[in-house]
């Protein structure tokens, strides 16, 4: 999920579409929060790792 908003953040970008931007932003925002709930030990959706 965080590589995939970095990609829409770059897309974003070159191309100059804020939408694409924005969900970037939202993409790794819960890509990181889920990354550190993950490796902290609380389980997501009944997952102890979000990968």
């Amino acid at each position: 999920m965080i590589i995939l908003g970095v990609i829409l953040l770059v897309i974003g970008l070159v191309a100059g579409i804020g939408i694409l931007w924005t969900i970037g932003i939202i993409l790794v925002a819960v890509g990181v929060l889920l990354w550190i709930l993950g490796a902290v030990g609380h389980e997501i959706g009944g997952r102890r790792h979000y990968y």
